[in-house]
């Protein structure tokens, strides 16, 4: 036994900056903007933690199940962005949904929500959960630098969240990791030690951009191509392919190295920017809510990011 999405919410903050409103904060335009990442606006928090976020994409998508918050067993979440280290972002989540249930947190950067859906398969597996709230939220404007053009442009901020129930939906994953932060770092603050020996990089998103771009393309092609075979399945039989919506242009070069039309690929990283691990989660609660989803189609879920890290999976809706 695996699991079957019953619901899915999202929650984005109001405040709407676009690539007009990021020129007057570093030098771009939307024409820079839009060919390098494919991004026109972002929501950003002004006073919203992760965790406020994800509890509202977390009610969203209880409502959207029908099940009621006291049902929920365990909450699974993924955050780079947490306000605190202790308490985790699921602690602060359960706090403020009034829960009493088990919590843990996932911190595998952009690819972390697909890492949760495999924990949560592991607890069904087990009988040791029969509703889960699977949730990404990220407050990434917090660790952003907002002098760097390179990176500030890309990132938003957003909550994601599914219900689980017991089924049988969650077809097969794989994952990959090769650690290492030479590629994307975002280290935190050492602190006032005495002691420490070394530099003090910036608290904030460090990400080479040429070697990202080359990661996510093989690692898109690289893990939906294996899950796949391992199937016998052929991207014909996929109705959308949700991937982690990191750039537009990875999204692109993807679409042509496998030879599947970008009409399969479903994006908003127009609208939303690089939400990291409620990307996706964002993604189905839209095409859930638009009813572009009818029971029984498969779904791939690709996603990449620091780790580094790439996760995919399959799921039945």
């Amino acid at each position: 036994m695996s699991f079957s999405i019953l619901g899915t919410g999202m929650y984005v903050p109001p405040r709407v900056v676009t690539n007009d409103d990021m020129s007057k904060i570093v030098d771009t335009n939307d024409e820079w903007i839009m060919q390098r990442v494919g991004v026109k606006e972002r929501h950003v928090s002004t006073n919203e933690t992760a965790a406020d976020m994800g509890a509202k994409a977390a009610l969203a998508a209880l409502e959207n199940s029908g099940v009621k918050k006291e049902e929920i067993d365990l909450i699974l979440a993924a955050s780079v962005s947490g306000e605190s280290i202790s308490p985790s972002v699921s602690c602060m989540i359960q706090n403020i949904l009034g829960l009493d249930c088990m919590t843990m947190d996932i911190n595998a950067a952009c690819s972390a929500f697909v890492f949760t859906l495999e924990t949560a398969a592991g607890f069904f597996a087990r009988g040791k959960a029969k509703k889960v709230l699977v949730i990404g939220a990220e407050r990434l404007s917090r660790i952003v630098d907002w002098e760097d053009r390179s990176t500030c442009v890309i990132f938003g901020d957003g909550a994601g969240a599914v219900v689980l129930g017991e089924g049988d939906n969650y077809l097969d994953s794989v994952f990959h990791v090769k650690g290492g932060n030479n590629v994307i770092d975002i280290p935190q603050l050492i602190g006032k030690s005495p002691f420490f020996e070394g530099e003090q990089k910036k608290p904030y998103i460090h990400m080479r951009g040429q070697d990202t771009f080359k990661f996510a393309v093989n690692a898109i092609c690289h893990d939906t191509k294996y899950l796949l075979k391992q199937n016998g399945l052929t991207f014909e039989d996929i109705k959308y392919i949700v991937p982690h919506q990191a750039n537009q242009r990875i999204i692109d070069f993807a679409s042509v190295m496998l030879k599947v039309p970008k009409e399969k690929f479903y994006v908003n990283i127009d609208r939303y920017g690089n939400t990291s691990s409620a990307s996706i989660p964002i993604a189905l609660d839209e095409m859930n809510r638009k009813g572009m989803l009818q029971r029984g189609d498969l779904l791939l879920l690709p996603a990449f990011g620091g780790g580094l890290a790439s996760a995919a999976c399959i799921v039945r809706w």
